[in-house]
């Protein structure tokens, strides 16, 4: 379960309504961490034409799923519908707008100039959360248009920080850059653990044995790596014994076209494809 986090003073203080567009995983990640977070269900509308059982559970808690007429301008604004459906889905947030509400978009490849023409005059802040928000160990980056306060930028924060840590950047062209690392990023790690197990079993191990290895192994090392000051290359090296296993190993791993040259050109990749997505 969920611990509320601290400096959650704007969500239990918020003066309007906050509405979600879209309650897939990650709208339905967010309204968990917000509600952890202390936000007041009452003043929770979603919107969201084929609703889970754990939002239709968020009505017997006070939110508002689907209403039929606002009920006061909204302090924020959060789309996380699908890209493709966002033309379609948009008009909906009409009636609960007004000219200081704040406009946070998660949709992967969708501008910030997409939003502010959707939703005319609102400050827009353009996000890329990554899955792990799922279980409050997200990434996320973030990136305001001129229009943003001080104060929505703020709320913005702890919108998103309610699934992980945030980190702003004031060059939306970055952005797809962002999406091939991050938002990306948690399917390289899942294929590595795919790797590692398949590699095991190539080596004699158990498929089972190998699965429980490769999962332990890439969670251990990632929570290593959270927890450590040290970089990344300085942990590398602390396990690489010279001429040891490790060492064999890195060796196939980082020469030619290996690991590090494999993964800049994925990255490269993702990047030109989110830019394509993007027109």
């Amino acid at each position: 379960m969920r611990q509320p986090r601290r400096n959650d003073g704007l969500l239990r203080k918020l003066p309007g309504r906050l509405v979600l567009l879209g309650a897939g995983k990650m709208g339905t990640a967010l309204l968990e961490g917000w509600l952890a977070r202390g936000l007041d269900p009452h003043k929770l509308v979603v919107l969201e034409p084929r609703p889970a059982a754990a939002v239709k559970a968020l009505v017997r808690r006070g939110a508002a799923l689907n209403p039929e007429r606002s009920a006061g301008a909204a302090s924020a604004v959060v789309i996380a519908v699908k890209p493709q459906n966002a033309p379609e889905a948009l008009p909906a947030l009409a009636p609960f707008v007004h000219r200081s509400t704040l406009a946070l978009s998660i949709m992967a490849g969708r501008k910030i100039e997409f939003v502010a023409r959707a939703l005319p005059g609102l400050a827009v802040v353009r996000a890329m959360p990554n899955t792990p928000a799922a279980v409050g160990c997200g990434i996320t980056v973030a990136c305001p248009d001129a229009r943003v306060s001080a104060r929505q930028r703020k709320l913005a924060t702890e919108l998103l920080a309610a699934v992980g840590k945030v980190e702003w950047i004031a060059d939306e062209g970055l952005m797809d850059a962002v999406t091939a690392v991050s938002g990306s990023g948690p399917a390289y790690v899942f294929l590595l653990a795919e790797a590692m197990t398949q590699a095991g079993i190539a080596a004699g191990l158990p498929a089972a044995l190998a699965a429980r290895l490769a999962r332990e192994t890439v969670v251990g090392a990632g929570e290593l790596l959270r927890r450590s000051d040290l970089d990344a290359s300085v942990l590398r090296a602390n396990v690489t014994s010279p001429g040891g296993t490790t060492a064999a190993a890195l060796e196939i791993l980082t020469g030619p076209g290996g690991f590090p040259e494999l993964l800049t050109r994925a990255v490269a990749a993702a990047t030109r494809r989110g830019r394509e997505l993007a027109g």
